[in-house]
């Protein structure tokens, strides 16, 4: 892109739609918020600096304003198709909040979509950029041979409204924020999935779960085990390799990278505070004016759907094992 200064719109004005709106306005010195769009567009965005935005009450309107280079999308997933498919005809780079889509065929057509047109297209895994994360991909040498990987991801019920399933596709916790773990496996091995059993505590769409058991395979072997739940309270998100020479723990919940030796010696790093959103900006805005691939690809985004799609057709049929890659 050829343009010093990119021109971006944000589609979504919630509670984390506006994190993106205040790190666009007050933290990116190569990017403007040229336009927003929001369910009430008569009420301003109370951020300083955002009284030059405009407010739309329709998404076309916004994908339809010249200033507008490129697009972001904080809503919820069920839209996210329909309004990929309208940037993608209009030509406009897309950076999508996950899920990238409520299910694969859907994540599939959009990411089709996008290629063909040549069109750039980004997923926000922000986890990716969580520095305990980065730490502990940094740290896997040190324990050897990987033997297995373990994933747990607690989260509080409150704040939900009642229909809050519905954006997800009367898809519940694997959905909403599970599928941050099922991208991370990818990452943090390096590996594509090959087998898949899960187990769910309901069966969505009737009863959006709740909580989740998940047994992957990587294709060269390595059990990954994920534990997905919602909570009263008392969140937890941890990650551990367990290897030939120790184990690595790293919790992004409280900050910290625990690494255990053979030897049961035990060293603890602590972590600073991670702005993944606005990291997640900033790359996607470097890979559009160098012209080059996106560090999130869509691709990224539709295989960590693909795993969940995988979860949800295992646990109708009571845990059995799913093969990967899956047709649509």
């Amino acid at each position: 892109m050829a343009s010093s200064e990119i021109g971006l719109g944000l589609i979504g004005a919630g509670r984390h739609g506006i994190r993106y709106a205040r790190h666009v306005i007050q933290d990116i010195a190569n990017a403007r918020l040229r336009a927003v769009c929001r369910q009430h567009p008569d009420r301003e965005l109370d951020i300083p600096g955002s009284e030059g935005v405009e407010l739309y009450g329709r998404p076309e309107q916004l994908i339809a304003d010249p200033r507008v280079d490129a697009i972001i999308l904080v809503v919820p997933p069920v839209l996210h198709k329909d309004l990929c498919f309208a940037a993608v005809e209009a030509r406009k780079p897309l950076l999508i909040e996950k899920p990238l889509a409520t299910n694969y065929r859907d994540a599939r057509m959009m990411v089709d979509a996008a290629a063909r047109a040549g069109v750039p297209l980004m997923t926000a895994h922000t986890l990716r950029y969580d520095e305990t994360i980065r730490a502990l991909q940094a740290s896997r040498p040190r324990i050897g041979e990987v033997r297995r990987l373990e994933l747990t991801s607690r989260i509080e019920t409150k704040g939900r409204s009642a229909d809050h399933a519905d954006g997800y596709g009367r898809r519940g916790a694997l959905l909403e924020f599970g599928v941050h773990l099922l991208d991370l496996v990818r990452v943090l091995s390096g590996e594509d999935i090959h087998t898949v059993e899960c187990l769910l505590d309901r069966l969505p769409p009737e009863h959006p779960e709740t909580s989740a058991t998940i047994h992957l395979r990587t294709m060269s072997g390595i059990d990954c085990k994920i534990e997905v739940a919602r909570v009263e309270a008392a969140r937890v998100g941890r990650a551990e390799w367990i290897g030939s020479n120790g184990t690595l723990t790293a919790d992004w919940t409280n900050r910290y990278l625990l690494m255990t030796d053979s030897a049961s010696r035990i060293e603890e790093q602590s972590m600073p505070q991670s702005l993944t959103v606005l990291t997640t900006l900033q790359e996607f805005l470097h890979a559009l004016q160098q012209n080059s691939p996106m560090p999130i690809t869509g691709e990224d985004g539709c295989r960590a759907v693909e795993i969940a799609e995988a979860c949800y057709r295992s646990a109708e049929n009571g845990g059995r094992t799913v093969t990967l890659p899956m047709e649509i």
